[in-house]
């Protein structure tokens, strides 16, 4: 069975401006970890929601998908489309 890759994009409930990208074998467990404090950079502004997920066959796209929406380009993107 092949594994996925998600790249994601979680949206804060306290603060809704904050959003954060990140990239995952896992997304439940670590939606959880988001959720719980358990990453130092979202701790701060927990709870969150997923606000798009999209899975990829390839580590290496997914990789470069994260890093294509960390972008400014790529966070306009995000805005205007997921």
């Amino acid at each position: 069975m092949s594994t996925y890759h998600y790249v994601y994009t979680l949206q804060s409930i306290s603060r809704p401006e904050q959003i954060y990208t990140g990239q995952t074998e896992n997304l439940q467990n670590r939606f959880k970890d988001h959720n719980a404090g358990k990453v130092p950079h979202t701790s701060k502004f927990c709870p969150w929601v997923i606000r798009s997920a999209t899975a990829f066959k390839d580590k290496d796209r997914a990789i470069a998908f994260e890093r294509y929406l960390k972008s400014g380009s790529g966070r306009a993107f995000l805005h205007r489309h997921l």
